[in-house]
């Protein structure tokens, strides 16, 4: 680190690259105001006190620069930016309080709540019009110099095939927190996800993307701090560049780095939650601790009456993404995220936000124009959260080519069809199938939509099948927040029970969920915990729920280890079988042309327009032609898929359904949802055409045929 009492010479230094950069005989500083009079650096020493100021006397297009000839990684510092004070007007500079680097790459400290913080005096008759003279620095994190160099060795990414994947949501922390085979001083970190104990739960299921909820710097909301709890999910970004530290057992950058080369060595890609629509610092009313200090007029999107804040996102600010340096910003960004931390794609939260201009939703945008152009981003996956909440902003099924979407149609269609719900039927045909409803129609593929049951904002699995109604007590807002429509159904009992039939349909309803999630057309994504059973208590907005309430329990009862195992099985068959991950869609989804796919009702007749939309429907069959999905492998052999007969009951009483003469002979048992194990029902007899099956009642049932290999 560098003896800041030495550092006294500042040299005009490059407007380019933003940020602190190290180059081996000192550091470039760069930022950006479009506003700024006057920006000052402040430098750091080893305990947090402010021993240089610094102003940047050069200004290269609106880029304020220096370079410290004397300067070495390790220094912590930040910046004062002066200018006009006039919130009426969109500016808030305030050059008593120190602003951190939008490009900052590590943080030395911790953001520590203070009145201090806000540029404006809280509690004054004029609230956000006033000004605040008292210095911040004191309760500031500070920027650190990062030295970036890392020995990848021969890490690789995977790059895993959109139709061959199966995403796995999970929380750094939340995952290995009570994990017993992970190192006490590891749980909860990088370092802990990157064991053998934590990776190989993912092998063993057949995981290959891990998609990790926000990592990037964020401070712990002052309501809740204040309130005694954590922000757990992270959704309140302080910084685009740095990792978290309270995830970092080393407190260094390059753990993370560690991690992603563990998790490439197992080949297993790694994508990042990422929220570019907002920042931390909240409405008017909100902190001064960076962008809002820098530039306040050109980072965010303004109200016309300029003091406000044009919020789409709920949390009181949403990013100006139209200013072009602001747009810069969250390229580089997501570039340094490809280029030097290795990941392999991300998930855009509340994806429509960064659409906007002019406050509008336009897909041809700036934003999507810069990605798809980009040499770099344009190989990674792409993931977004089709909506905000502003006007229009509800876009499922409208992002460009090259984009994946989270499809809460089919969480919902699928939900709504084994809860019971009357005329679901087609719009499960649908979801099933792919959506090519929402997807077709502008060329893109089934892998368009990553499809799920639950995510890690709303109920689990577990919580899916055992509560009607929301539990978020614990929240501490009288159980006013999170969701009300839940499409869940409690089997009989409200939570906790000891009663058998009720406990054994949950896990059949469990069972049935997850089986339709694998065998759907489609990117199926897991909510960490589902797999075995892990509940939130009810609780189906677990934002500040850093505690058992969120994190997964490895201690597993048996019937836990049994789905575990049933989605290990399940998963292993989608791998093995093109047929339940589709490059394209099918012919057609409704009938049988091409013979790629026929719908049959329970006695064994096609099912008509006519059916589909029947209240009283809760059952349907389908039959999957393997010979229509041809494969060559490395040998040259050709290979069509088996055929399937997939049989859906969803009422409450068993179901005959009748395979007609014309299905032929050789029909095996594969699965049964009615059964705790794929391997109980595979020495049942054979089938054959002009026989029956019984579905029992909620239930799931696959016969398949095998077809073999023939010579190219």
């Amino acid at each position: 680190m560098s003896d800041v009492a030495a550092i006294d010479t500042l040299w005009p230094g490059s407007p380019y690259p933003r940020g602190a950069t190290w180059d081996g005989h000192g550091v470039n500083f760069a930022v950006f105001s479009e506003h700024a009079e006057k920006v000052e650096l402040c430098l750091f020493d080893e305990r947090g006190h402010e021993r240089r100021r610094l102003a940047l006397r050069e200004c290269t297009d609106q880029v304020w620069h220096g370079y410290l000839p004397q300067a070495r990684p390790g220094l912590a510092y930040g910046y004062r930016v002066h200018g006009p004070y006039r919130p009426q007007d969109g500016h808030r500079f305030n050059p008593h309080k120190l602003v951190l680097d939008p490009y900052a790459k590590d943080y030395v400290g911790t953001l520590r709540w203070h009145d201090a913080l806000y540029g404006y005096t809280i509690g004054h008759r004029r609230e956000d019009l006033s000004f605040d003279r008292r210095d911040s620095a004191g309760h500031m994190p500070k920027c650190r110099v990062l030295e970036g160099a890392f020995s990848w060795g021969d890490d690789r990414r995977p790059r895993v095939p959109w139709n061959d994947m199966v995403v796995y949501e999970t929380h750094v922390r939340g995952y290995t927190m009570r994990h017993p085979d992970v190192p006490p001083s590891l749980r909860g970190t990088y370092a802990g996800l990157s064991t053998a104990p934590a990776i190989d739960h993912l092998r063993r299921l057949g995981v290959t993307t891990v998609e990790l909820m926000p990592v990037h710097a964020f401070p712990n909301d002052r309501h809740l701090a204040e309130a005694g709890r954590q922000n757990y999910w992270g959704y309140n970004t302080l910084g685009f560049f740095a990792p978290e530290m309270r995830y970092a057992a080393s407190r260094k950058v390059k753990e993370f780095k560690t991690m992603v080369r563990a998790l490439h060595a197992a080949g297993i890609e790694v994508i990042l939650d990422v929220v570019y629509n907002h920042s931390c610092e909240g409405n008017q009313l909100g902190p001064t601790l960076s962008m809002r200090g820098i530039d306040n007029a050109a980072y965010y999107r303004l109200a016309d009456d300029r003091r406000y804040y044009h919020d789409v996102t709920g949390c009181g600010n949403t990013l100006n993404v139209e200013h072009p340096r602001v747009l810069q910003l969250v390229m580089d960004s997501l570039r340094y995220w490809v280029e030097e931390m290795h990941v392999d794609g991300f998930r855009f939260d509340l994806a429509s936000a960064l659409a906007r201009e002019g406050g509008r939703v336009d897909h041809l945008g700036g934003f999507f124009d810069a990605v798809r152009q980009d040499p770099t981003l344009n190989m990674v996956k792409l993931i977004a959260e089709p909506w905000d909440l502003g006007d229009g902003g509800y876009q499922v099924g409208n992002f460009p080519l090259g984009w994946a979407e989270w499809n809460d149609r089919y969480r919902d269609g699928v939900r709504a069809y084994w809860k019971g719900d009357s005329g679901r039927l087609g719009e499960f045909a649908r979801r099933l199938t792919g959506s090519s409803d929402l997807y077709g129609r502008a060329g893109r593929r089934p892998n368009a939509s990553v499809n799920f049951v639950a995510a890690h904002d709303g109920f689990t699995l577990h919580d899916l099948v055992s509560y009607n109604d929301k539990h978020n007590e614990a929240n501490g807002e009288d159980n006013r927040d999170g969701h009300n429509h839940n499409l869940s159904w409690n089997c009989g009992a409200e939570g906790p029970t000891e009663d058998p039939q009720v406990l054994a349909l949950r896990e059949r309803q469990k069972r049935n969920l997850l089986a339709t999630l694998l065998l759907s057309q489609g990117v199926p994504m897991l909510l960490a915990g589902d797999e075995a059973g892990r509940t939130q208590q009810g609780n189906n907005n677990a934002y500040a729920q850093d505690n058992e309430i969120s994190w997964v329990d490895w201690a597993r009862r048996p019937e836990d280890e049994a789905l575990t195992d049933f989605v290990a099985d399940l998963i292993a068959l989608r791998k093995a079988h093109p047929s339940f991950r589709r490059r394209d869609f099918f012919a057609d989804h409704r009938g049988d042309r091409g013979h790629q796919v026929r719908w049959l009702r329970p006695d064994g007749g096609d099912m008509a327009e006519s059916h589909w939309d029947e209240d009283f429907a809760r059952c349907v069959g389908m039959l999957i032609f393997g010979d229509q999905l041809v494969e060559t492998d490395a040998r040259g052999v050709r290979r069509v898929d088996d055929d399937f007969w997939l049989m859906f009951n969803a009422h409450h009483e068993d179901v005959r359904f009748d395979l007609p003469p014309w299905a032929g002979a050789g029909w095996r048992w594969r699965l049964d949802t009615a059964e705790a194990s794929t391997a109980a029902c595979t020495a049942r007899a054979p089938v054959a055409g002009g026989g029956a099956v019984v579905v029992r009642g909620r239930s799931l049932v696959m016969l398949m045929r095998p077809r073999g290999a023939e010579p190219a």
